[in-house]
């Protein structure tokens, strides 16, 4: 019966509560027994539960019973940073309805804003939740009343919890079975479910998450995948469970479940695409959600040079749990074969950086990440530079376009100067400045590449942690644009190569090879490392060679047999700096990151 059961997502802002919220649910309906919880349960990556944070929307189905009815509860944590926003929206895509989350110490943020039009764009119905209420500083009235001015939601109708404790936790669920709305597709027209999550096991082979939005799927039945035209038999069926998934026979329009087409290669399932029965397909497509487009993008090498084709298996296997990522290989001078991969994000890198190394073994080396630049050449054709090595010499370039994006930053009105100051320094233009009670909502256009090297860390730390920020990207926009290359013993460092605007170009090469002169180990001979812009060189440190007493078992005698001596090693430094080859350590690439 569709009419019992309920599709719903927990959105918020970073730690405002989703995944301890969900715990406490999943506790009062019974899922998991007391011996067996632990906190954050939906968490289920070694990575999420060291740093704290979800990374992954995970889904569950609940059984409640309220005034003798048995409810299905079909719930989706969801990721609260900026960098995985393309997880709540795939959330969203599959749901009726939404909760949100609000802390009720901190209020509105920046995130909030943002998903709630996600939550609106879906035409989902949302919960107005306060969260934390146990705490000696909540205020849920000025919450609420922040709510309705910054968002425009209508709060008559709220819930006040505190997701530690457990207060309100059954009163809230309550909520969701009388105000949540039902499923209602056709049962009996053909299958139709969109996959909204996959990933791969090692036992099962690729798995697909689904909600049916018509008809069911059978076990045994042969589903057709509409955008891959791929056909396959369902060998299992799974409800969704952090622990123990429930096998079942069928899954029913408007649930949720786990799909096993024992697939040993990824290529098959599309995130957004699709299912249906081949021999009776459906009509058309759901209209699924954007696919995500990669903004920040870096060269990923393994150190050892005989792991390319597991990096690639890797990158594969993992593409089809986080269909956000993209790659294609490349290779440098420095470094050897290795993939471009795009990212959504500084924290995303981090991320899939961690775990292609954990979960597949790797020693990885990441070169400074980039944003997509367009460049428009003087015979008019046009070429997307994700790799700044990639770019045409000068002569050839008309201009050169970079990727803007609209930041919106919600800050305590003490600190608005510095973050003005910081926005400024960053290139950026104000947009729209608003006061919410003692607080100052700003819009800004900001080039990506300003934001993508050390700007959240920024932001944190010029006001104590209390601002908040969430971008999307709104364009291409002209800008002075420069190379800059890093020569290293008169060699470029393709990896190295940096695009900054001209006005910043000295200050960035000066402080970049001051940097490298601290992190490149002293050789036996004298090694220059110079920033240039075209053949223009604009900064230049030495690395002094390491000494030698040669003249140590010389005691005494004529001094032409020192002198011999020290012009035979001069000789030798001279020859070993025409030929010498310099290893430039990962630190030196990462050091771009901290370009201050």
């Amino acid at each position: 019966m569709q009419s019992k059961i309920r599709n719903f997502s927990i959105i918020a802002h970073i730690d405002h509560g989703k995944s301890t919220l969900a715990d406490r649910i999943i506790q009062e309906c019974g899922s998991v027994a007391d011996r067996d919880m632990s906190a954050q349960v939906m968490d289920t990556m070694d990575i999420e539960k060291e740093r704290g944070i979800t990374i992954k929307a995970q889904s569950v189905r609940l059984n409640y019973e309220k005034d003798g009815e048995h409810y299905i509860l079909n719930l989706i944590d969801t990721p609260g940073h900026v960098d995985f926003s393309y997880e709540v929206s795939r959330s969203l895509a599959s749901s009726e309805g939404a909760l949100l989350i609000v802390d009720s110490t901190q209020g509105v943020e920046a995130q909030t804003i943002a998903n709630v039009y996600i939550a609106l764009e879906n035409e989902l119905t949302l919960m107005p939740v306060v969260n934390k209420i146990d705490l000696p500083s909540a205020d849920p009235d000025r919450v609420l009343e922040e709510t309705e001015e910054a968002i425009g939601l209508d709060c008559t109708e709220h819930n006040l919890i505190s997701a530690k404790t457990g207060l309100g936790v059954r009163d809230l669920i309550d909520s969701i079975v009388d105000r949540m709305p039902a499923p209602n597709g056709d049962e009996l027209a053909p299958t139709k479910a969109l996959i909204y999550d996959s990933w791969f096991d090692n036992y099962l082979g690729a798995l697909a998450l689904v909600r049916v939005y018509e008809g069911s799927i059978k076990k045994g039945q042969v589903l057709k995948m509409m955008n891959t035209k791929f056909e396959h038999k369902v060998l299992d069926l799974m409800y969704p469970h952090p622990l123990k998934q429930e096998k079942t026979n069928e899954i029913k329009t408007g649930e949720i479940g786990i799909v096993v087409l024992g697939l040993k290669t990824t290529e098959a399932i599309a995130v957004g695409d699709t299912m249906t029965d081949a021999k009776n397909p459906t009509a058309e497509v759901i209209d699924g959600f954007e696919p995500a487009k990669p903004f920040v993008f870096a060269g990923l090498y393994p150190i050892d040079t005989d792991k390319f084709e597991d990096l690639r298996d890797a990158l594969e296997k993992l593409s089809l749990n986080d269909s956000s990522i993209s790659f294609e290989p490349e290779s440098s001078a420095a470094l050897g074969s290795g993939f471009r991969t795009g990212f959504l994000g500084m924290l995303h890198m981090e991320v899939i950086k961690e775990r292609l190394e954990r979960e597949f073994n790797l020693d990885l080396i990441a070169t400074a990440p980039t944003v997509v630049y367009q460049v428009l050449k003087t015979d008019g054709t046009e070429l997307m530079i994700q790799n700044p090595y990639e770019l045409p010499i000068v002569n050839h370039i008309e201009t050169i376009s970079e990727p803007y994006v609209k930041a919106t930053i919600l800050v305590p009105d003490e600190y608005l100067g510095n973050v003005i100051k910081l926005l400024n320094d960053k290139r950026g233009i104000q947009v729209k400045m608003d006061y919410i009670q003692k607080r100052v909502l700003l819009e800004y256009d900001i080039p990506m590449n300003e934001i993508v090297m050390d700007f959240y860390d920024k932001l944190k730390s010029t006001t104590k942690g209390y601002a908040s920020f969430d971008y999307e990207v709104t364009g291409f926009r002209p800008g002075n644009l420069k190379k800059l290359d890093v020569l290293v013993a008169g060699e470029p460092v393709d990896a190295l190569s940096i695009i900054v605007p001209e006005e910043k170009a000295v200050a960035r090469g000066r402080i970049f090879v001051k940097q490298l002169k601290e992190l490149i180990p002293r050789q036996l001979f004298e090694v220059a490392i110079q920033a240039s812009i075209g053949k223009d060189i604009i900064a230049r440190e030495t690395v002094k060679s390491t000494g030698k007493n040669v003249t140590a078992k010389c005691y005494g005698g004529d001094i032409t047999r020192k002198r011999k001596l020290l012009e035979k090693q001069k000789a030798g430094k001279k020859r070993m700096k025409a030929i010498g080859k310099v290893s430039v350590p990962q630190e030196a690439f990462m050091a771009v990151l901290k370009l201050d």
